[in-house]
């Protein structure tokens, strides 16, 4: 009832981490009937491209043994020699179909899922060493899907291996009246014939089963939604973590403009909810400076440490909205408010300068 549970409630894709993990262990879409297409497919390319030639070397081989057998050597050293002979000329006969099963081999797997090496699929677990569990692969559902799929197969490939050579039944029956080179050059057609049939139908047995086993593998991986939120927070780190740092590095971004906007040649407000505080020293910048800025509640601390250490207070409710979207911390004012900017930084400067007179 749990695994039914757990199975109900895995209703999201896979993410790209689930699958690769799947790869890293072995676990990855594979098709038998694909990789058994392509080995069918590279026999009948054998077959068709090597048997004329196989059976001239066979011919040229071995006709000792057919037609000149009194001239075989009997003594050991030539029985020795005649054995590596005979097993080189083999080898020679079979090497290149050899070779194609091989490359076919190879390509079944790697075209389904590339290159993979790992070693999870034969460790030694107690699970593949079970009888129950055996006994549960054999004769369980998947046994069942294979059984009647392999009686499908058969039934179907067979079917087009007649349908193929049905139509020369008649030349089949008459071959025995051929010479032995006839009756060789109408088997390899006929055979030929049922193979090319066998593969159209197969290709469509494998296509099939690549997609019922892809479905199943992505089905065996589908996520429920408290597993994508626990790998989310494996991969970006848990939510209340990073808001809560987030929280901090705002604390101190706060902490850090109050503490400059005594330094502040001026503050610009809205006048209540926005609040830049901008510092300008004459021959050392370009351009001021925005060494504060906030709406709201910052806006009104702002104002309020700037009362507090006499930095003068300009309300100008159009400029101070868009320094507060133009400008960031420790940057210059933008080009396009150079000149409201800088008719309130003199005015505040000649001010200053006014004041510092009448006191001396």
């Amino acid at each position: 009832m749990a695994d039914e549970r757990d199975d109900a409630q895995r209703t999201e894709e896979p993410t790209g981490r689930r699958l690769d993990d799947a790869r890293q262990k072995g676990d990855v879409v594979k098709s038998p009937e694909l990789s058994s297409f392509v080995m069918l497919a590279s026999g009948t390319l054998a077959l068709a491209g090597f048997a004329g030639m196989a059976a001239r070397n066979f011919t040229r081989h071995f006709e000792v043994f057919l037609e000149r057998p009194n001239e075989i050597p009997v003594d050991p050293g030539g029985m020795m020699r005649l054995f590596h002979q005979v097993g080189y000329d083999f080898l020679l006969l079979i090497a290149p179909s050899m070779g194609l099963f091989v490359i076919a081999g190879l390509s079944g797997n790697l075209v389904q899922h590339g290159l993979l090496f790992s070693v999870e699929r034969i460790k030694p677990t107690l699970s593949k060493l079970s009888l129950i569990a055996g006994f549960k692969r054999l004769f369980g559902l998947d046994g069942l899907i294979n059984l009647v799929k392999g009686i499908a197969k058969i039934t179907l490939l067979g079917a087009a291996g007649v349908a193929a050579v049905w139509p020369e039944r008649a030349r089949l029956a008459t071959a025995l009246d051929l010479g032995p080179a006839g009756i060789a050059a109408l088997s390899l057609a006929a055979v030929i014939k049922a193979l090319i049939a066998m593969l159209v139908v197969y290709a469509l047995i494998a296509a099939a089963d690549y997609f019922y086993q892809r479905q199943r593998f992505m089905a065996r991986h589908r996520m429920s939604r408290q597993e994508l939120r626990d790998e989310m927070k494996q991969s970006d780190g848990d939510p209340q973590v990073k808001a809560r740092i987030r929280q901090v590095r705002l604390d101190r971004a706060r902490t850090r403009m109050i503490a400059a906007v005594p330094d502040a040649t001026v503050v610009i407000t809205n006048p209540t909810h926005y609040a830049v505080a901008l510092k300008y020293e004459s021959g050392k910048m370009g351009a001021p400076v925005c060494v504060a800025k906030g709406v709201d509640h910052m806006a009104q601390n702002i104002r309020k440490v700037a009362k507090e250490h006499g930095v003068p207070i300009v309300e100008n409710p159009p400029l101070a909205r868009a320094l507060y979207a133009a400008v960031e911390l420790d940057q210059e004012v933008p080009a396009e408010h150079y000149k409201a900017v800088a008719g309130i930084v003199g005015y505040v400067m000649r001010l200053a300068k006014k004041n510092k007179f009448w006191r001396n």
